[in-house]
């Protein structure tokens, strides 16, 4: 375009013989050089972003400061900001982009406001777009924490977890269940007769001093429960209430989360199973390492759009998943479910396991909607699901995100 100006104003100029219009066209010459003598902008610019309140409520309103500075040695004309907001989140009220111009060492500050919902949220890079004077040079760049301390990369709103209690009650400490085992342990079981290689400390010896008679005290042997938290994250559970909305399995990552975090207070052997695309394992054990991973697990899984459900979707990769989680687990090992049970999944899922002798809980956030008659249809079909479990005496969590989330106990005591 400048070098069609330029094209025109100095014919123009030559052919009437005007001197001015001549010149004119030298403006052109500048305008379309001036990239290819200064060179594209240089963007060096620190980014700070605050927000008011760190660990806020669900529904909580959050707002968000970003503060952008010029460190560079050039001016930024014309400077184009994207703040990155977390996918799960919505904007209600300012917006997330903003243009400035800034010199070299001054700032430029925006806010915008974000709804909190359940789950660890992270923010994404920030986008800066610098445009030169002329508008033909483009440089776009992102902007992350990289060391920087100013950056808030995480919005944590954790679930509140009510009335937690797994359900193997019977236990002296916390991740042990009683067997029926004879052996040492901490629970007394009975007294038999001496037997040549028992231990001298297990001798019952005022028994002996009564009646001079050698007798062996045997205790209740104390097993290890293990507790694998198992993630419905297939294609077809990714579906949420509304398009501004979490999806479900956003809401499971989060109750799974707080409940991670509930059982490394009781220092609980944990391990996790996402079914989803594909099968992501790991096996149970206890430690610092180990529940530090489990959250990066269920914080690093990638997330697609939500779909629309148009019926059941046992398919075979799913349901050998299934068997696979059951081959793996050993021992004493309970089952907590985490599944939106939009179709026959989670339920299949849930009977499998408890047939085959683990005690199985569902944790089932509702994202159903009733404005279409399809909707409506979906969330019976849920609720008939929900209770067919409770039927066959499977706690579930019939949990609406909107409220706290308060733990199935069922016919095992507690609350229900």
């Amino acid at each position: 375009m400048a070098f069609a100006f330029v094209l025109f104003t100095s014919t123009a100029g030559l052919y009437l013989e005007a001197p001015l219009v001549f010149l004119t066209s030298i403006l052109g010459v500048a305008y379309a050089g001036y990239p290819l003598f200064v060179g594209p902008p240089t963007v060096d610019l620190e980014l700070s972003r605050t927000v008011t309140d760190e660990t806020p409520d669900h529904g909580d309103p959050v707002t968000v400061t970003v503060t952008i500075t010029n460190t560079g040695p050039r001016t930024l004309a014309d400077l184009r900001i994207i703040d990155g907001v977390p996918a799960l989140l919505t904007v209600t009220d300012g917006t997330p982009r903003h243009t400035a111009t800034l010199r070299p060492g001054t700032s430029t500050s925006f806010q915008y406001t974000i709804a909190a919902k359940h789950g660890s949220h992270r923010f994404n890079p920030t986008t800066v777009i610098a445009h030169d004077i002329s508008g033909n040079t483009r440089v776009e760049t992102e902007i992350t924490a990289d060391g920087q301390t100013t950056i808030r990369e995480e919005l944590e709103c954790t679930v509140d977890l009510q009335a937690f209690q797994l359900r193997r009650q019977a236990r002296q400490y916390a991740g042990q269940t009683p067997a029926d085992a004879g052996e040492s342990g901490l629970e007394f079981q009975q007294i038999r007769a001496y037997q040549h290689g028992d231990s001298m400390h297990r001798i019952d010896w005022k028994r002996y001093a009564r009646t001079g008679e050698l007798t062996t005290v045997e205790f209740r042997e104390e097993h290890r429960t293990a507790v694998v938290l198992c993630l419905d994250a297939r294609q077809n559970a990714i579906r949420a209430a509304g398009s501004t909305e979490p999806h479900a399995v956003a809401y499971c990552v989060a109750a799974a989360q707080q409940v991670t975090s509930t059982l490394e207070q009781h220092s609980e052997q944990v391990g996790v199973a996402i079914f989803g695309s594909e099968f992501n394992w790991r096996a149970p054990s206890a430690g610092r390492e180990q529940y530090a991973q489990i959250e990066q697990l269920l914080v690093d899984h990638e997330y697609d759009q939500p779909i629309s459900v148009d019926g059941d979707d046992i398919t075979m990769s799913s349901m050998e998943q299934v068997q696979r989680l059951i081959t793996q687990i050993q021992g004493n090992v309970e089952i907590i479910l985490f599944s939106p049970l939009i179709d026959g999944f989670g339920k299949t899922a849930v009977q499998q396991l408890d047939a085959h002798g683990y005690a199985a809980t569902v944790i089932s956030p509702d994202v159903t909607a009733d404005e279409t008659v399809c909707e409506e249809f979906v969330s019976i079909e849920r609720a008939n699901r929900v209770q067919m479990l409770r039927n066959r005496d499977i706690p579930v969590a019939d949990w609406s995100p909107e409220k706290p989330l308060v733990w199935p106990v069922g016919h095992h005591g507690g609350v229900s």
